[in-house]
């Protein structure tokens, strides 16, 4: 609805491609006025505000959400959308890579959240969403480190919404499938056949089809939207039905 976010401020992690970016600027189209923040936020268009800060450094993310505070004097809701992925099995990723994808993906979401806490817990329609995957729910082959750190994601937003609850700030999550971002591009763009990995992606999720960047940013808008003040502790699937289907073969 427009105007549903009318003098809401929302800070969006990875906001400058993708699912982010796509959240960013239909946040803006609901009346929020929108940080988004990413290493790069130059492709975030006005008024989106771009703020570079890293989610792996506290004080780049405790920097970024200050300069929020400065300019608007208030936040209500927090986007954890941040991550980078990771392919292979246990034995393909060594320590290091283990310890920077849930550096990123997960402690990433801590960092932020604890420092929007003190300006959430001012405000009467707080919120967090987390991107979290289809992974952390599915066995996916070539996705050991990636889903472990997605599982990790799907805990602790029911940890935080427990926590929390009775602060006012609600916590749920969305759960997409392969989504058509730049990330999953680039993967497609790495594998010797590009054209027949896109439509193994495609085949794998019941509508036959990738899911959109902007399909799952509806999802994390409803899931921040005041109107779902009744809703915390919550996973959203935007899988294509890849979660809960099984169904029989088309051939």
């Amino acid at each position: 609805m427009p105007g549903e976010f009318d003098r809401l401020v929302a800070i969006v992690t990875g906001g400058g491609s993708g699912i982010g970016l796509a959240t960013a600027k239909l946040l803006v189209e609901r009346g929020a006025s929108v940080a988004a923040l990413d290493l790069d936020p130059g492709n975030a268009p006005e008024p989106i505000v771009g703020v570079t800060a890293d989610v792996s450094d506290a004080e780049s993310v405790s920097a970024a959400v200050g300069e929020v505070a400065r300019r608007w004097g208030r936040l209500d809701i927090v986007v954890n959308n941040a991550g980078i992925g990771a392919a292979g099995t246990i034995e393909d990723n060594p320590d290091e890579e283990w310890r920077r994808v849930l550096d990123v993906n997960v402690i990433g979401m801590v960092r932020t959240a604890r420092a929007a806490l003190p300006l959430l817990r001012e405000s009467p329609h707080a919120a967090i969403v987390n991107t979290c995957s289809v992974a952390a729910t599915a066995g996916l082959p070539q996705r050991a480190l990636y889903s472990a750190s997605k599982g990790a994601v799907l805990a602790l937003t029911r940890a935080m919404a427990a926590d929390h609850i009775d602060e006012g700030i609600r916590v749920n999550c969305v759960n997409p499938g392969t989504a058509d971002t730049p990330w999953v591009q680039r993967l497609l763009e790495a594998a010797d056949d590009p054209a027949k990995e896109r439509a193994a992606l495609e085949a794998r999720q019941p509508m036959g089809r990738l899911v959109s960047a902007e399909e799952v940013a509806h999802t994390i808008i409803a899931l921040a939207s005041p109107y779902s003040a009744a809703t915390t502790g919550t996973a959203f699937e935007v899988d294509g039905g890849m979660a809960g289907l099984r169904l029989r073969s088309r051939g």
